[in-house]
């Protein structure tokens, strides 16, 4: 049996569907129901786009494949300059996309889905 996808979810949406998903995966394990979901929230498209660029991508995907020791080692792997791959791992950091220990860099997820709501 294949194990499913480990996903986030991005969203584009307001403080109101960020808290309707919360209450519903609440509910769900409130029943006995198991969540495993991850969901990051935007509260604009151009916040998601700047946040989601291809090179911040790019980053996403080789620390998902490689690791990353610190952001020097990730700078120095990517042939990237070591500032501008400090921004990005901030503000990918900041949106909950890589997460730190220490200075180890890692980004969990097999997959990243972006959905925009056009209602």
């Amino acid at each position: 049996m294949k194990k499913p996808a480990n996903r986030v979810q991005a969203h584009v949406g307001s403080l109101q569907d960020m808290g309707q998903r919360f209450a519903a995966a609440w509910n769900k394990a409130a029943k006995g129901g198991r969540v495993n979901e991850t969901h990051v929230t935007f509260l604009d498209l151009r916040t998601m786009l700047e946040t989601l660029s291809p090179k911040r991508l790019e980053l996403l995907t080789h620390v998902r494949q490689h690791g990353a020791s610190s952001v020097q080692e990730l700078a120095t792997s990517i042939g990237r300059d070591y500032k501008n791959v400090h921004q990005d791992v901030a503000a990918l950091e900041s949106a909950g996309l890589l997460l730190r220990d220490g200075r180890k860099l890692s980004a969990p997820w097999d997959e990243l889905q972006a959905s925009v709501s056009l209602a």
